[in-house]
């Protein structure tokens, strides 16, 4: 079940705990991919907190909202960039996408495998996404006071194997949110120390997100050319006796 997208609007932007969470993940995209120039590049689900970086120099920054969550007016101050769109039918081409988010798309999901489907189809060949999910060992997943304590977390292991049933090619994985959800100060002035101590410490294990970044791969066929069935093959010369080699006459002899 989707979150609404006031709840998540108020958490990300108006608590001092969504403003750390935002940027304790947006940093991690952002060193991910640090030359977005002249790419399209693609949030699903709430990913706008982590696309403002791109918005200088990328060719174009599209939020995709779902339905069932809502949609808000995005970037605040500026053009919108922000779409309204079905959670399995983006109003994207095929291969459109040169870099792809998806947070709190995946995990809230009633469709998982068909959404999965849209991400491959609109992410051009040689593109890459970036799926952040709520870490299943992780303390976030496990309180409902932020929206990672709602949908299904996973386990590293778990979302690989998911993302490469779907033919994505796991790249990279990293973690966030190694500071507990918490909003006591201590907690919040911690949180940028913590989590550089984290990322030194656990890959995976202790954060409150995973990360896994996949790339779509599409190989050239191997086969050097199509067979030809010809179901009705002509046969104009059926019938006619078999050429052999005749005698040679030359002048001389006649």
């Amino acid at each position: 079940m989707h979150l609404d997208v006031q709840d998540l609007k108020r958490f990300y932007y108006r608590t001092s705990l969504g403003r750390v969470a935002q940027r304790a993940i947006r940093d991690q995209v952002a060193s991910f991919w640090d030359n977005p120039k002249g790419q399209t590049i693609v949030g699903f689900g709430f990913a706008v907190p982590l696309l403002r970086p791109f918005l200088a120099d990328a060719r174009r920054v599209i939020g995709l909202m779902p339905g069932p969550q809502g949609v808000m007016h995005w970037p605040s101050g500026q053009d919108n960039h922000s779409v309204l769109c079905e959670e399995t039918q983006w109003p994207l081409r095929s291969g459109q996408a040169d870099r792809l988010v998806v947070m709190h798309g995946l995990e809230t999901s009633e469709n998982p495998s068909d959404l999965l489907d849209e991400c491959w189809r609109v992410l051009g060949p040689g593109g890459r996404a970036l799926f952040i999910v709520p870490n299943r060992a992780g303390l976030w997943s496990r309180r409902d006071a932020t929206p990672f304590g709602y949908g299904r977390p996973y386990s590293l292991g778990q979302l690989e194997a998911q993302l490469k049933r779907h033919s994505f090619v796991p790249e990279r994985h990293r973690a966030a949110l190694f500071a507990p959800p918490s909003e006591k100060r201590f907690w919040l002035k911690s949180a940028n120390a913590m989590e550089q101590v984290g990322r030194k410490v656990s890959s995976h294990f202790a954060g409150g997100v995973l990360m896994v970044e996949v790339s779509k791969q599409v190989y050239a066929p191997t086969r050097k050319g199509l067979g030809i069935d010809v179901r009705a093959p002509l046969r104009a010369l059926e019938g006619k006796p078999v050429p052999t080699a005749g005698r040679v006459f030359s002048e001389d002899s006649r």
